[in-house]
This record gives structure tokens, C-alpha cells and sequence, in this order.
């Protein structure tokens, strides 16, 4: 992608007021203008997506259900496995994203994967409304009632079902024994840098995910931002298994 694709999709981010009735007209306000920019610009944003999603098995004959999946580029380090799947499902509230997810479904030939429309909150796939997996990518900060998806993922879920997710976070002023203890800077800097465009960090995401699975992976990182130097941005990733 072009420097001037970076800048549109900057623009975005930065400048381009978020305007909307509800969650979903303001995503659309977000992401209509930068949907076609969107992968290149999040792949070099957006670390830990492509193992957390390798170091899932391909349920044989199962149902993966990815939340707030976007255009479906999350999919592409499972390519060769998805196959394997009985129905897999991009879910998002965004048109525009899902319009991007849409054409590369039928460029790749996906016959068992979906772009859906739905609130993650209240999502369930189709038959039993049962998943062996439920993934999270950069979307559960931006999901407000995170909560609420967080609790439908774990009803969906099979049990010893695996929930995956990689997002941004910000520690607890005190956090638990052995976990990443951030800066006064880190805490309060960048829950208001992304809150200006409804990304919202929490303390909390870590603590519920360890309180309703057991950890198989558990990681914290810090990710340069593009184009804003010496500063970077705290992520983590886990993935987990229902416990039976």
C-alpha cells in the first residue's frame, strides 16, 4: 500500500469525527472510508493476530465462529486447515468490512465460510447454536457491552471449547501476581488516545478471561504504532479452554 493509503486511513483514526445512532452506524462511520486500506495498515499495527490464530486447530467437522472478524483476513493463516471446518463465521456489525470479507470469500473458494451480519452480544450459529471456537481480534475493545460478548462466546462454546483473543489493554493499577504492571503514562495515555474513536481499553478483560477459562496461552506485548515514534502500545493474547 501507498503512503497516501496510510494517510487516508490515519485520517481516519485520527481526524474524521465517528458520527451514529447506535454501535453499528458509528462503525460504518468509521471504517466506510479506509475499508479497502484496512488489512494492509492493521497487519503492521495489529501484532499477534496470525499466530494467535495458528496456535488454534481446525476443529474436524466443527464450528469456529470469529467475532468482529472484519474483512475475514483473519482467516488467511488458516487457509489450508479451513476445510477442515463443518461452518466457519465472520461476524461483524460493519457492512462495509463485510463487503471486503464478501469478495475475498469468493476469491478464495471458502465454500463453509460465512459473513454475517450480527451483534456479538447475541449471535449464536446456525443449528444447535453451539461453537468449538470463538475468536477475538482487536474487536473486543470495541464491542461496548464486552462483557455481554464475552458471556455469549462462553455460552456458545462446547465444553473444552477454546476461545481466542488479541487485543489492546491497559493493566490493573494492581494487577494479579506474575502479570505486566503498566506505567501511570501507559494506563491513562492510551485509553484516551483510542477512546476517541470508540476503542475502549480495559484493566478488566484478563481477569474475567483467567475467572471462566482455563489459560493454554498467555502473552503481553507492546506494538509500535506507525508513524508515531518511541511510544508503543501495550497488547496481550490468550487463548483458553471452557472449563468442564
Amino acid at each position: 500500500m501507498s503512503f497516501l493509503s496510510d494517510l487516508r486511513v490515519l485520517y481516519h483514526i485520527v481526524a474524521k469525527p465517528v458520527r451514529g445512532k447506535d454501535h453499528a452506524a458509528r462503525l460504518e462511520s468509521f471504517y466506510a472510508g479506509q475499508a479497502e486500506a484496512y488489512d494492509d495498515f492493521r497487519r503492521r499495527l495489529l501484532l499477534g493476530r496470525e499466530a494467535m490464530y495458528q496456535s488454534i486447530p481446525v476443529p474436524q467437522d466443527g464450528v469456529w465462529v470469529d467475532m468482529g472478524g472484519g474483512t475475514g483476513a483473519n482467516l488467511e493463516p488458516l487457509a489450508a486447515d479451513l476445510p477442515r471446518a463443518r461452518k466457519v463465521y465472520v461476524v461483524d456489525l460493519c457492512d462495509s468490512l463485510l463487503a471486503v470479507a464478501g469478495k475475498r470469500i469468493e476469491a478464495r473458494g471458502w465454500k463453509n465460510v460465512a459473513a454475517v451480519a450480527a451483534d456479538a452480544t447475541t449471535f449464536r450459529p446456525n443449528g444447535d447454536g453451539l461453537a468449538d471456537v470463538v475468536t477475538f481480534s482487536y474487536s473486543l475493545t470495541m464491542i461496548p457491552d464486552w462483557f455481554a460478548a464475552l458471556d455469549n462466546a462462553l455460552a456458545m462454546l462446547r465444553p473444552g471449547g477454546v476461545i481466542g483473543i488479541t487485543d489492546f489493554f491497559v493493566s490493573r493499577k494492581y494487577p494479579a501476581e506474575g502479570a505486566v504492571r503498566h506505567s501511570w503514562f501507559t494506563r491513562s495515555f492510551w485509553p484516551l488516545w483510542f477512546g476517541a474513536d470508540n476503542v475502549f481499553l480495559s484493566p478488566d478483560h484478563m481477569p474475567y478471561l483467567h475467572r471462566h477459562f482455563h489459560p493454554v496461552r498467555m502473552e503481553e506485548h507492546r506494538a509500535k504504532v506507525p508513524y508515531i515514534p518511541l511510544i508503543r502500545v501495550p497488547y496481550y493474547t490468550f487463548v483458553g479452554r471452557k472449563r468442564t
